[in-house]
């Protein structure tokens, strides 16, 4: 299984920031060290272009971010000073998961150890998302004739709303989103699905509405790739998250949406969206346990 990494580009961000940048680099260093992933090819991306981000971003806004024309308030709207590091790892996590379709394709399945970018709109990034990585990774791969029709399973607990504007009235791309009904985004975009869960949900609920959902997209699949965004931000000692699922909820939902695509036929490329613990190793364990469950599936 191939498995894409970015965390050399990580960014320099100011004390006290929210975003835990080093995650990506432990979560590397973990499935290196661990004997389950032996099998597993690690590989750097190579960047997306202007041309591939101009599928899914007007080409008015992907010129003002790598130009750093951006403005004062569209700045502090995606959260991350500009700087020309946040172009290029912003560049190089949206060719991770186009790297990682291509892949899936192939292989049946494939990872990304970033992205999850889906807060970025067509014209503005938002909430730590500069460009939408999966929403380009689906159009380029549109454009190359490798797949007509698309799936998105969304498990991060933030709706995504950029990745439904992006898609929106676009029947080649099933947009499916679980998420805080309360928690950011405060103005969401409708998705083709949306099960919006009230803060303090926890496994149970929780899995009985994932189920409930796939039950209802895989009625009538006709997708031809399917992109997993598996947010580590539900658990329970999330700081954002203001959900109660525990690490081993998370691994049933990752048990769940994966073993239903394999049943299908269905390839995946995995993306990993975000995850806000107080303690950074908690979410390493959860993003490697997602990866840990994809290696499983995969050598059934």
């Amino acid at each position: 299984m191939k498995l894409f990494y970015t965390d050399h580009f990580e960014l320099p961000l100011p004390d006290g920031h929210r975003f835990p940048m080093s995650k990506y680099r432990r979560l590397r260093q973990r499935v290196t060290a661990s004997p389950w992933a032996r099998g597993c090819e690690l590989l750097e991306p190579d960047p997306a272009t202007d041309a591939q981000l101009c599928l899914a971003h007007t080409t008015d806004y992907v010129r003002r971010v790598v130009t750093g024309q951006l403005t004062a308030a569209e700045i502090r709207r995606i959260g991350f000073p500009w700087s020309p590091a946040m172009v290029e790892r912003s560049r190089r996590s949206t060719g991770a998961t186009i790297a990682a379709g291509r892949a899936a394709l192939a292989d049946g399945v494939a990872v990304n150890l970033a992205g999850g970018t889906h807060h970025a709109c067509a014209d503005a990034g938002e909430g730590f998302c500069v460009f939408n990585d999966v929403a380009v990774a689906a159009r380029v791969l549109q454009r190359e004739e490798l797949i007509r029709r698309a799936l998105v399973i969304d498990c991060d607990v933030h709706q995504g709303n950029g990745t439904a504007a992006i898609f929106t009235g676009d029947d080649s791309v099933f947009t499916f989103s679980i998420h805080g009904a309360k928690n950011f985004p405060l103005r969401k975009c409708p998705s083709d699905l949306d099960i919006a869960l009230p803060d303090e949900t926890g496994d149970a609920a929780y899995l009985e509405a994932l189920d409930q959902a796939l039950d209802d997209i895989f009625a009538e699949p006709d997708f031809d790739l399917a992109f997993y965004l598996a947010g580590a931000d539900p658990f329970e000692g999330d700081r954002l998250g203001r959900m109660r699922l525990t690490k081993h909820g998370l691994q049933q939902r990752d048990q769940r949406v994966l073993a239903r695509c394999r049943r299908h036929g269905l390839p995946v490329a995995i993306v990993m969206a975000g995850g806000y613990a107080h303690e950074v190793d908690d979410i390493v364990d959860i993003h490697a346990a997602t990866i840990r469950t994809a290696v499983e599936l995969a050598g059934d």
